[in-house]
Formats: C-alpha cells, sequence, structure tokens
C-alpha cells in the first residue's frame, strides 16, 4: 500500500539582502587569491622583486602551513607604510585607473598582504638603508596587532639587515575547510619549489635559496649574475641543459606570421609602438624526452598561463618527438604595457593582449625552424639479444660507411669528416642527412664477460657497520679530559672526521715523513684504496681476505695495522688526542708486571727489581718530551694518565699496556732524535696492532679446574659460563673494529711499502684464471 506524501511547505517570502560583514568579505577575498602556500609565496617573491631585490631566500615549514618565510634585500618599507600595508587596496604601484596601461610591476592590486593577514598570523621586519634600525610588525585581519600580550601594536625597533622579512605563520588557521582540502605537506612543498624554480631561471641576475627548517642543505640554490641557460642547468641538471636550443624573435624581423602592419594615416606613433613586441625562447630539441611537459611562461616578466601558445607549441612538437615524449619549453615575450590587459585574473595567472594569434604563430614558426635545422642527425640506441651490451654495426655496414667516405673525399670536401665515419666502431647507428649529431661520438659500449664482471663494491654498506659493537672490559666512565678525546668506555664508531697532518719544523719528522712517501707502491695503494672487505681468516694469525677487481688477496692485517699506526702517529705528532685512564695506574706496578712475565731476564746480569728501575727512571726523565710529543702523559706521583690516541673510534687492548711501557726503555734510542722518534712510534704502533692475546676466560678457566676440590660445582660452571660470554664479546669486538674501523682507515690514509708485499699481501685468487680452469674442467 502506497504511504501518501506530505503535503510540501506553504512558500515563504522572500529572503532578505544583508550586507556581510567586513571580515567574512575579506576572507572571501582571500580565498581567491591565496589558494595555497605556493600562490602565496608567488605573492611575495613579486613583491621582493618589485623592491629590487638581488637575493631571495625562502625557508619553509611542513609544506608552508606552518611557517613560509621570505628574506629578501631590497628597498625595504618605510616605517610611516607599515600600518597601512596589510589593508585591502593599499599600494605603491599606481594611484590612477590609467597606470595600468602603463604597467611595468607584478604587483599593483594591493591585496596580497591583506589577503594573507586575513588567514594567517602575518609578521613583517622590514628596514631601509636610510633606518637606523630595522622595524618589526604583526598583523591579523588586515590590521596592526600586538607583538605581546599587553603591549602596544605600534612597530618597535629590532635588529636587521637593509631589506624585507615576511613570516606566515598557521597558513588557513581560520578556514579549516580549505586546510582539510589541502594535499599533504610533500605535495606543497613540491609546488612551492616549482614557483621558486621558476622565477630563478627568469630572474637569473637575482640569487635564490629555498630549503626546509628541518634541512641544513639547500633544495634550490642559483647565483646571481648568471644567464637563463646557466640557470636551467642548475635547476634542471646537465641532462636537459646539453639539449637546448635558444632563438629570439620580434615583429621587427621579417618573415611569415608579422604581426599586421597599421598604415600611417590611420595611426600615430603611439600606435606603432603598442604593437612592438619581442621573444625569447629555450626549448630542448628532437633528442630530449620527457613523460609530461614542462613549459615555463612569462609575459612581460610575469609568470602566466596561456593554453593557446602551449597548444601551438605541442602541435610543433608533434611532428618530431615520439607519441608520449614532451619537451621542455622557457619563453619569455615581451609586449608594449599598453596592449597587455593584467587585470583578467584575482591571481593574475591569466593575461590578455593583442594580436595574440600572430604572435603566437611567429613564434611557433622560430621554434620549428630551430628544430627542422637540428633535426639532420638523430641517436637511437637498441638493445641486442644478448643482455648488457649495445648491438654492433654489421660488417656490411661498415663497408658501406667506408665506401661513402670514400667517395665524399673523392669529390674533393675537404675539411669536412664523412658521416659515420668516426662511429664506425660505436655501438650507435647515426641517420644522416649530411651533419652529424653531438651525441653521436659517445664512446663504444662493449659487452662485458661473465669472468671480469666485478661483482661488488667497495661503497656498499653492510648492516652490521650501522651497529658498534663494545668490548665488555670497556665499562663507561665519567669526565673528559682536556682535549675532548674518546675514553676507553666509549663505543668504537666508524671514523667520521678527517686526520689532519700537524704543522711541525723539526726536520727529523720531515725526513721520516719523505720517507714514507718515497717508499710508497703504487700498485699496493690501489689495492688497499679501491679494495671490498671479505672477512677475517684467522684472527690468531691476522690473516684476512679482501678483493680488488676480479683478484682475490691475503693480507696480514697485522703487519699493515702497525705500519697504518706508525704513519698516524707520524701524521699526528705534536698534535695528538689522549685517552684519559681513570683511575690512572701506577707506572713501576705495570712495568713490573711486564718484567716478571717476560723470559731471559737474568741473562742480562741485573735482578728484576734492578730493570725494573731502569725503566721506570728513563720515563720519568723524559716524561716531559712523552707528554708534549707523544700525548703520553706520566704525573709526578709516577701515574700514568693519558695515552696517545691515534684513530678516533678505535680502542688498543690495554691488556698490552704493561708490554708497552717495558719495552720504551731497552728498544727506543734515547740518544738520536730522528732515531728515537721512530723507534718510539714503532712501539706505539706494535700497542695499537689488534693482535689476540690469552683471553681472561682461559686463564679464569684454568685458575677454576686448579681450585676445583675447594669451590662448588655449580658456582664454577656460572662463573664460566659468565668468562666465556665476555670472552666471545671481546672477540667480536674487535672483528668489528679490524672490519668497520681499521681496514677504511688504511683505504683512505695507509701509504704501504714495498716491503709488505714480500710475506703480508698474497694474491689467492683470480676470477678469469678460474674461469680458464673451469673450461678445461
Amino acid at each position: 500500500m502506497a504511504v501518501p506524501r506530505s503535503p510540501s511547505p506553504p512558500p515563504t517570502g522572500p529572503s532578505p539582502i544583508r550586507r556581510l560583514q567586513e571580515s567574512v568579505i575579506n576572507r572571501i577575498a582571500a580565498g581567491e587569491i591565496i589558494h595555497r602556500p605556493a600562490s602565496a609565496l608567488k605573492e611575495l617573491i613579486e613583491n621582493c622583486l618589485d623592491a629590487g631585490s638581488t637575493s631571495i631566500k625562502v625557508t619553509v615549514k611542513e609544506g608552508g602551513l606552518k611557517l613560509l618565510q621570505i628574506q629578501d634585500n631590497g628597498c625595504g618599507i618605510r616605517k610611516e607604510d607599515l600600518p597601512i600595508l596589510a589593508e585591502r587596496f593599499t599600494t605603491s604601484k599606481l594611484s590612477t585607473f590609467s597606470d595600468l596601461s602603463r604597467l611595468t610591476t607584478y604587483g599593483f592590486r594591493g591585496e596580497a598582504l591583506a589577503s594573507i593577514s586575513y588567514v594567517s598570523n602575518l609578521t613583517v621586519i622590514t628596514k631601509t638603508k636610510s633606518d637606523n634600525c630595522a622595524w618589526k610588525a604583526c598583523y591579523a585581519d588586515g590590521a596592526l596587532t600586538p607583538i605581546k600580550a599587553g603591549a602596544t601594536s605600534d612597530p618597535k625597533p629590532c635588529a636587521g639587515n637593509d631589506g624585507t622579512t615576511i613570516t606566515v605563520e598557521n597558513l588557513f588557521y581560520n578556514t579549516p575547510t580549505r586546510l582539510s582540502a589541502l594535499r599533504g605537506s610533500s605535495e606543497e612543498y613540491a609546488r612551492i619549489l616549482d614557483v621558486v624554480t621558476k622565477y630563478a631561471i627568469h630572474n637569473p641576475h637575482v640569487s635564490f635559496a629555498c630549503k626546509k627548517t628541518s634541512s641544513p642543505s639547500l633544495d634550490v640554490s642559483t647565483p646571481s649574475s648568471s644567464t637563463t641557460a646557466q640557470a636551467i642547468q642548475l635547476v634542471y641538471g646537465q641532462t636537459l641543459a646539453k639539449e637546448l636550443l635558444h632563438v629570439t624573435v620580434s615583429n621587427k624581423a621579417a618573415g611569415k606570421g608579422k604581426a599586421p602592419a597599421v598604415s600611417a594615416a590611420d595611426s600615430d606613433d603611439d600606435d606603432k609602438d603598442e604593437e612592438s613586441w619581442s621573444a625569447e625562447a629555450h626549448f630542448t630539441n628532437a633528442n630530449y624526452q620527457a613523460k609530461k611537459m614542462l613549459f615555463l611562461l612569462f609575459i612581460n616578466h610575469r609568470l602566466v598561463e596561456s593554453s593557446r601558445i602551449k597548444r601551438a607549441l605541442e602541435a610543433v612538437y608533434n611532428g618530431v618527438l615520439a607519441k608520449g615524449a614532451a619537451p621542455f619549453v622557457y619563453l619569455s615575450l615581451q609586449i608594449d604595457p599598453r596592449a597587455v590587459d593584467v587585470n583578467v585574473h584575482p591571481t593574475k595567472k591569466e593575461v590578455h593582449f593583442l594580436n595574440e594569434d600572430a604572435i603566437v604563430e611567429r613564434i611557433a614558426d622560430a621554434v620549428q625552424a630551430a628544430l627542422i635545422g637540428q633535426s639532420q642527425s638523430r641517436v637511437f640506441e637498441y638493445q641486442t639479444l644478448l643482455t648488457g651490451g649495445i648491438a654492433e654495426p654489421s660488417q656490411k655496414t661498415r663497408g658501406k660507411r667506408k665506401e661513402r667516405a670514400d667517395n665524399i673525399d673523392a669529390d674533393g670536401s675537404e675539411g669536412r669528416d664523412a658521416p659515420g665515419n668516426d662511429n664506425a666502431d660505436s655501438g650507435v647507428d647515426t641517420l644522416d642527412d649530411g651533419q652529424l649529431g653531438p651525441a653521436a661520438s659517445q664512446p663504444a659500449k662493449r659487452k662485458v664477460y661473465s669472468q671480469h664482471k666485478v661483482r661488488t663494491s667497495l661503497k656498499d654498506r653492510t648492516l652490521d657497520s650501522m651497529f658498534p659493537v663494545t668490548h665488555p672490559s670497556q665499562r663507561p666512565v665519567t669526565g673528559d679530559d682536556e682535549s675532548g678525546a674518546a675514553t676507553p668506555g666509549t663505543p668504537p664508531t666508524p671514523m667520521s672526521r678527517d686526520i689532519k697532518e700537524s704543522v711541525c719544523y723539526l726536520k727529523s719528522i720531515r725526513d721520516l715523513r719523505s720517507a714514507v712517501l718515497k717508499a710508497k707502491h703504487h700498485q699496493l695503494s690501489e689495492i688497499l684504496a679501491k679494495h671490498t672487505f671479505v672477512g677475517v681468516v684467522d684472527a690468531a694469525r691476522c690473516l684476512s681476505l679482501v678483493q680488488h677487481g676480479t683478484r682475490l688477496y691475503l693480507l696480514n692485517h697485522g703487519a699493515l695495522a702497525a705500519e697504518l699506526f706508525y704513519q698516524l702517529g707520524l701524521r699526528q705528532f705534536g698534535d695528538l688526542p689522549r685517552i684519559r685512564l681513570d683511575p690512572p695506574p701506577e707506572v713501576r706496578t705495570l712495568v713490573a708486571l711486564a718484567v716478571d712475565a717476560e723470559q731471559g731476564v737474568e741473562k742480562s746480569g741485573l735482578t728484576k727489581a734492578a730493570v725494573v728501575d731502569y725503566i721506570v727512571n728513563i720515563l720519568i726523565e723524559r716524561r716531559d718530551m712523552l707528554q708534549e710529543y707523544f700525548a703520553l702523559g706520566i704525573s709526578a706521583d709516577r701515574r700514568v694518565e693519558t695515552l696517545p690516541l691515534l684513530l678516533r673510534g678505535y680502542t688498543p687492548n690495554l691488556d698490552k699496556l704493561p708490554l708497552f711501557l717495558m719495552r720504551l726503555g731497552p728498544q727506543v734510542d734515547w740518544m738520536d732524535e730522528r732515531a728515537c722518534f721512530a723507534t718510539f712510534l714503532r712501539e706505539l704502533a706494535e700497542f695499537y696492532v689488534p693482535e689476540p692475546l690469552l683471553s681472561d676466560a682461559t686463564q679464569s678457566g684454568a685458575d677454576v679446574e686448579m681450585g676445583g676440590a675447594e669451590e662448588d660445582e655449580q658456582g664454577r660452571g656460572a662463573a664460566a659460563g659468565e668468562q666465556a660470554a665476555e670472552a666471545a664479546g671481546a672477540q667480536k669486538a674487535a672483528l668489528w673494529q679490524i672490519q668497520h674501523v681499521l681496514f677504511p682507515t688504511m683505504a683512505r690514509y695507509l701509504v704501504p711499502p714495498k716491503s709488505l708485499l714480500e710475506r703480508d699481501v698474497v694474491q689467492v685468487a683470480d676470477l678469469p684464471d678460474l674461469y680458464r680452469v673451469f673450461e678445461r674442467c
């Protein structure tokens, strides 16, 4: 059964017409001008250019919605003008309607700053050259507002440079519908970069910079005093810039499509001037192809859009580019201001001008003529059935090219190379009509066979290199030394700073440095500089594998490390960082430990106590020199306070410290300056070499076995487990330092001598040789 419809309500009277509030009117007007952050930035950039700026810096946060700041070095704004700066229809560009016909500036309506102030928090800092200080003013809804609560709204003096800095914060905070309609911050920032790059290309005499607040690097950076072609290369890259063509055209040039002339009887001189125009275009040739057309159009220096001009240029390229390919076109059109109507769009992105059809036709004809002039030679590359190579010309094709070249030479065409003759051996087919294209001279790409392919790269980074492994014995310590150097408790991290060579005027040090350079072996240097680490083969014997090219080498990383640390000590002589020991151990205690463990001390004819006293006295007498030259700090009460740090991120095994101090006595030549420095640095390098020692777990395990009758079986098992875990951690930390700290430092700083080739560097495999062995099988 059908449900009866309810009767319609009786018609009411007409709704009353109301006058909108001023705030509502202004917000509606602002929505027509400020669509998104990029449109606000466009208005601000044009104001900067009108002010005669030569440097414009843009800073953006969250796509310009949280912060959009633009700074210029233009003429600035007078303090007297600040109260009405953000009011609608306040401008310095024109005063009467007739001024529109002679307009040469970007702005003229005085609505940009007003519209921005209605939908954001606007702050202006400005200074003219005649002012003694800058002035800061805040605006909301077109009027001045106090900078701080309780203060007056008058502009406040502040520090600042000549020019103007405009900061727009919380854009569209009071229009949530517009804010929710915008895309993500990444897309809005991309639109901002697009606006900045377009104005940077059109104004090469102005320096542009654009960056995010969270990024230290600039996303767009162009210098001042450059050219349009240079700006295009900086912004869009060399790939596009090398394919650019350039033409200029005007109505004064003769040719097809000339703007219709007006007879002298029907026009005066002013009418003739209204028809004068000129255009400059930078566009890509047929070798450049993009997925989408990039069209930059400026009419009287104003960034605008014109679907008619764009369609005409697309029609020119339709006969040149393949389907789906698009070009890059930059067009700057200069027309008499009296022939242009700029007041046809709220954001001024469209303009109308006289004789539009004739001007567009002339420009399209000029672009087409330039493209035809560069299209005699086209370059095509195609892939063969075998991957990785470009097709080689057949023998028949080479014969035809050679025959054609001979015929040209026989006709007397001297001074011109035969087309295709230089490219007979290349992997590129060239279609010639008498001229060779610039890309046809590219070098041949030959197929690389499997046995010659290098399948690893020294630039590859492994995941474990990002997680430093700390030695279990390196507990955190408090306090830093005066040099700010790393302590034994600092986790090892890959070296991130350069190791600078210290300035030293001692002749002995300069001679030692020269000797290192003279002994350099170039082939071994090449292997170490471009090697790829494979792994540690035998940690006990200090053997590691590295790859260079298609060859595999077995290295004694202990011998290489000894040479590296010697050279690092020599490189930083007199300016070594320090490792602070806390608490500082006694020198005599450390030396006594090493002497007790040393065999054959009695053969010297001295007791162990006498040997210890002899070595300690040598170190104490020379502690000032050790402190100044080698950063080995020994206090007055005979305690070791600091050790030299040869490599940041690498901590030596402090178990070798007693042996190092003991060997400084008999192994260092303290009588001769050069020999003293050389032998001390050699001993210091041996102290830094990563070599296996008797682990704590092994020694403690022996003690546990000897005292097994006195200890509980369960307690012994727990202690042995902890010691084994500690030993495993120490071994893992040592291997990590070898791979991620030691070998990268060798690649960068080691100057290997020829002596290392005798027994410390051995080639164990070569990929081409292995392929030959497999072929025989």
